[in-house]
């Protein structure tokens, strides 16, 4: 006998890998699978994805979980209602509307192939970095898909070809996934959500649409980008040919979206996602925030097309667990990620190294794309468990930066900090040494849930509010979700803490201009 039959399923797409997960009415977890996926790395500082082996990776994670949850005594094939999706951001790619075929691989996030761009733009542009800063809330910077796509327009054939006949679609990971999950060439359905466009550098966050003046001045046609959609609404049914044929498709939102609404932030609150890179937002409700410290504004989340919008202050970090990845997959200094750990507590500090993870420029609140990694205060005594911790404190002290920045732009004055916490997600946070050192140098709570893949989480309630599994006031109500958490306490001295962030800030300034003028 079937254990429930009411079941709603997340898509999670990341930089790294790709999970199916599956929930039951309380929004527990009753399936999973994941499946990592190829890194290409075609030059220096340049990070791309193949789409097609992106699509048949949530295929596979579809059917395994599905087969998984079943094996288990749950009647998914009947009791699967809805299917949210969330995924890596800014990450672009066109494809031929007639055949569905990539133009190109597409180019990943936080690939800097676009610096050259950036600075031409900067200089012909009125305000230079920040003249879309008004309309979109982010600066020029190779972060962004507007830029990404124009080095496709510019310098892909078969996407100059596409455009000049009609062929052409824009999209990013979202916009792709749906468009073949809903029929592809047969009928696709060519949207993306209010979070994703939002960090293109092309949507107004005021009116929410493509903004006309940025489209004209960066001349990107318009007919080749997806309609906009609030996260929370039915946008379609999964079309034959996939393991869930039939299912609705109702949430939609970028990954730091989506875990923002899984940790339930509400006005004033604020939460990190430790992934590939890191991410920081703090919700500032209906109001646009325009940075005055290195961050940026952007869309938290709109749960309806009639929906009040709620936006956020955002600190974006390049490089989190990705410089974990390093240490194993180019150093050999660990055999896997999880080993870090131990290895780092066989210390109880650096030994005076600073690791500053710029291996593709740095992000908020620095926007140094001619940045580079560093290791500095290396001695004999310095040891790879010395390198490791380094390692460990660098993604802490990347994420104080930002934090410090959410303070001074939102006014909280020093008072007040004590009674801020940070709420932390994703794979990473299992790390207990991490999540220690983050207390540590913030000198504030932080605050891992029972559950820290908040991401899919949060796909899964944008899916089940559309159809009414999930009211709101259930989805927003902490007390329950806090029950099993974890708290993180700091005990740090504070001599300590301002010694080793001056130490920080020195390393970082030692990695600005070191890009390779090829670049």
């Amino acid at each position: 006998m079937s254990k429930e039959n009411f079941f709603i399923g997340s898509i999670d797409q990341g930089t790294s890998s790709t999970r199916f997960v599956i929930y039951d009415k309380s929004a527990k977890q009753i399936g999973f699978h994941q499946v990592e996926f190829t890194q290409f790395y075609p030059e220096a500082g340049w990070v791309e994805h193949d789409p097609v082996e992106i699509l048949e990776s949530v295929k596979v994670c579809i059917a395994k979980a599905v087969d998984k949850a079943t094996a288990d005594g749950f009647n998914v094939d009947k009791g699967l209602k809805a299917i949210g999706l969330t995924n890596q951001r800014e990450t672009t790619l066109l494809w031929s509307k007639s055949t569905g075929v990539p133009l190109h691989n597409a180019i990943v996030w936080m690939d800097a192939r676009t610096a050259s761009i950036c600075r031409r733009l900067e200089k012909e542009l009125s305000g230079g970095r920040t003249h879309f800063v008004e309309s979109c809330g982010l600066p020029i910077s190779t972060y962004f898909s507007a830029l990404k796509l124009l080095w496709l327009m510019e310098n892909v054939d078969p996407v100059k070809e596409a455009i000049k006949k009609g062929d052409a679609l824009f999209g990013t990971i979202d916009t792709w996934l749906i468009w073949n999950l809903t029929g592809g060439v047969k009928g696709g359905l060519h949207v993306t959500d209010v979070s994703n466009a939002s960090r293109t550098m092309l949507m107004n966050l005021k009116t929410l649409d493509w903004d006309a003046s940025t489209l004209k001045t960066l001349k990107i046609p318009p007919e080749i980008l997806p309609k906009i959609i609030s996260n929370s609404e039915v946008i379609g049914n999964v079309a034959s040919g996939w393991p869930v044929a039939g299912i609705p498709i109702s949430g939609c939102l970028g990954d730091q979206h989506a875990a923002m609404l899984g940790q339930a932030c509400r006005k004033g609150e604020a939460k990190s996602t430790y992934g590939t890179g890191a991410f920081i937002l703090l919700n500032t409700g209906e109001e646009i925030v325009q940075s005055k410290h290195g961050l940026l504004s952007t869309v938290a989340f709109k749960l309806g097309p009639k929906a009040p919008t709620n936006y956020a202050l955002e600190g974006s970090v390049a490089i989190a667990g990705a410089a974990v990845q390093w240490l194993r997959d180019s150093l050999g200094l660990i055999s896997s990620a999880k080993d870090i750990e131990a290895l780092a507590l066989t210390v109880d500090c650096t030994g005076g190294v600073y690791f500053v993870p710029a291996f593709n420029g740095l992000f908020a609140p620095w926007w140094r794309d001619d940045a580079r990694g560093v290791c500095i205060g290396i001695t004999r005594y310095t040891s790879k468990a010395h390198i490791a911790r380094a390692v460990l404190e660098s993604i802490c002290f990347q994420v104080k930066d930002v934090i410090d920045s959410m303070h001074k732009d939102s006014g909280i004055d020093e008072t007040k900090k004590s009674d801020f916490l940070l709420r932390v997600d994703g794979g990473a946070t299992a790390n207990n040494l991490l999540m220690q050192i983050q207390a540590d140098l913030l000198a504030t709570p932080v605050v891992r849930p029972a559950d820290i893949e908040t991401t899919a989480l949060g796909a899964a309630y944008a899916a089940g509010l559309a159809i009414g599994v999930w009211k709101e006031d259930y989805v927003f109500d902490c007390r329950e979700k806090l029950k099993d958490a974890g708290v993180f306490s700091p005990v740090m001295a504070a001599d300590v803490r301002k010694k080793k962030t001056d130490s920080w800030s020195k390393a970082v300034g030692r990695s600005f201009d070191l890009a390779d003028l090829t670049l």
